[in-house]
């Protein structure tokens, strides 16, 4: 079994060296141990640094692309190298290192797919009395959308499985956090939760510029990802709201209509016109709704199909690389 520890970098030369110099070589339960770094367009000394450190494979990008493309491009990477297990830690050594043995474990005895390194939020002291409200409240939504018992969403301390990694997509160009736990709960992977430590504060979250942007981005993100994957219960709960607020107003002008027409004489037209109409887009979200369910159908067609292709790909990749190995010898 061979585990492979990939570090998404973007200019990391100054930390760079500290998180590689605590990276474990040797992890009970599995065989061989290799790290792999994905460069995203660094313009520092940050490939010369990895090499330094001796690490076995590096993913080069010609500009930034973003952290959610550099993971997806690690976890390929990876995959073709014959990584049984994926771990994504940080280039800013924000994660201890020594915790590895913990975070794969579920996986290791066939518990888990994918693992998620619960940090102590609390007790972690460069992050504001709002950031830790928002991170727990944010892996509560998580949670929800998911159907997992994740407690830290956002951490990128992780553990994949070989056959998990296969069948993670993510879409969201911003972060892969929120998006592949969603993805995975709603696939029905078993996820799991470990507690971590952390380290000391090296430099500041390139992802977290300011709160309310990364509110706004990972509210968006938790979303779209529900309604690609739930769509008709997305649907037919946007449509009760208006349906349920029409169906009531129907009812007060039919009320209005019974108990004060030869009185006033007035039929209350507009009340009968509005609720017809909320009555409407009500019925339209269904409608919505149903086409979406149906489009999700192919959707899953359409990610078995990748799923073959990927497993196809990467054994003929993996087998011209163990010829060449032999060729060599």
């Amino acid at each position: 079994m061979k585990l492979i520890i990939q570090i998404p970098c973007y200019n990391e030369e100054n930390t760079l060296g500290v998180t590689l110099s605590e990276l474990p070589r040797q992890v009970p339960g599995v065989d061989k141990v290799e790290w792999l770094i994905i460069n995203d367009g660094s313009v520092d000394r940050t490939v010369d640094v990895a090499k330094e450190w001796g690490v076995d494979h590096v993913v080069n990008f010609d500009h930034n692309q973003g952290l959610a493309r550099g993971f997806m491009a690690g976890v390929d990477a990876c995959l073709k190298a014959g990584a049984d297990i994926i771990v994504n830690t940080d280039a800013d050594n924000q994660y201890c290192a020594a915790d590895i043995p913990k975070l794969i474990e579920p996986i290791v005895h066939g518990e888990a797919e994918i693992v998620v390194g619960e940090r102590p939020i609390m007790e972690i002291q460069h992050f504001s009395p709002v950031k830790k409200i928002l991170q727990r409240l944010g892996s509560w939504a998580v949670r929800v959308a998911s159907n997992t018992p994740v407690a830290d969403a956002p951490s990128g301390f992780r553990a994949i499985s070989r056959n998990a990694a296969m069948q993670l997509n993510v879409f969201n160009e911003y972060t892969y956090t929120l998006e592949t736990i969603i993805q995975a709960g709603q696939k029905g992977m078993a996820v799991a939760s470990v507690p971590i430590r952390t380290n000391g504060y090296l430099r500041p979250s390139r992802l977290v510029k300011s709160i309310a942007s990364y509110v706004q981005r990972s509210l968006f993100t938790i979303l779209r990802i529900f309604i690609t994957y739930r769509p008709l219960s997305f649907f037919t709960i946007l449509g009760a709201i208006p349906f349920g607020l029409g169906f009531l107003l129907s009812v007060r002008w039919v009320w209005l209509l019974v108990m004060t027409f030869e009185q006033t004489g007035r039929s209350h037209v507009p009340s009968l016109i509005f609720s017809a109409i909320l009555i409407l887009i009500g019925v339209q979200c269904w409608i919505f709704g149903l086409i979406a369910d149906l489009m999700s159908a192919n959707r899953k067609l359409l990610e078995d199909i990748q799923l073959r292709l990927r497993r196809s790909e990467i054994e003929e990749h993996m087998k011209q690389h163990q010829e060449k190995n032999v060729s060599k010898t």
